[in-house]
């Protein structure tokens, strides 16, 4: 009888629309590795680390709205999710906890086919704004945060990253405008007034829109705007590679990059 497949799942809510399982499932297949890969619907981000232990998990990728509760119920953090106090994988090592967070050198790799980038806007505060922001920080790439409101800019301000609210933001020339908000995943909205929008496209090259497999208003404007355009494919593929190389301790090569490319794409 054959040893049952190591489990590995997405934590989310909602989580029904990730296409994690059929990226990971295909790298697994290309380099037969004997692991599993599942969606969980999880409501009480606090109730994770035991979820997560009660059901023999190897490993898990997070996803929102549970990454901040992720990051506080870990045993052990490790790299700049300790920085960013938000993770999105978890590793069991032998019944402990080991959480990392793979989104910012994900969007690192996302961004390189758009040349060299040196001042970057970045619209909203959240989870994922707090790991890109950091990421080009520790890349010595100029970095402004633009939110809504005051309420979630103590973060950058801590960590000495510009940031200003739409009221008060006074734009500046910049090379690279991205979208860390959900505007546009489940609507027609954009991530900021259009004045402001329209103000800062004018002058930039590039457009980055961390939602996927869709051009969103954002995109569409950008694209008006003559900017090369990238949806957050590229950042969901090379943050599962990443977390992929914590599942099964192996590095990853090219053609298992492609295969799980190519799996992102399918319906």
């Amino acid at each position: 009888m054959s040893e049952k497949k190591e489990t590995f799942v997405i934590f989310g809510n909602p989580v029904a629309h990730s296409k994690s399982p059929q990226m990971h499932n295909a790298g697994f297949e290309n380099i037969d590795y004997d692991g599993v890969y599942k969606k969980h619907h999880l409501e009480d981000g606090n109730t994770i680390k035991e979820v997560f232990l009660e059901n023999n998990y190897e490993g898990a990728n997070i996803t929102v709205p549970h990454k901040e509760f992720a990051y506080e119920n870990a045993d052990e953090v490790r790299g700049l999710a300790n920085e960013i106090k938000a993770v999105n994988t978890y590793i069991n090592e032998d019944g402990k906890v080991i959480a990392y967070n793979t989104d910012a050198p994900g969007f690192l790799y996302a961004i390189e086919s758009f040349g060299e980038i040196k001042k970057v806007l970045l619209l909203g505060a959240g989870g994922t704004a707090k790991a890109i922001s950091l990421a080009l920080q520790q890349s010595d790439i100029d970095v402004t945060v633009l939110n809504r409101s005051e309420g979630k800019l103590s973060f950058f301000k801590e960590h000495n990253i510009k940031s200003s609210t739409w009221e008060n933001f006074v734009p500046e020339e910049y090379d690279l405008i991205v979208n860390s908000t959900s505007a546009g995943l489940k609507d027609e909205y954009l991530p900021c007034p259009e004045e402001i929008l329209n103000q800062v496209l004018k002058t930039a090259c590039c457009a980055f829109d961390c939602v996927y497999g869709k051009i969103t208003p954002f995109l569409a404007k950008a694209k008006e705007n003559g900017l090369k355009i990238k949806d957050g494919e590229d950042m969901l593929l090379y943050q599962g590679v990443l977390a992929f190389e914590y599942f099964t301790k192996a590095n990853t090569d090219e053609s298992t990059i492609e295969v799980m490319r190519k799996a992102l794409k399918d319906n």
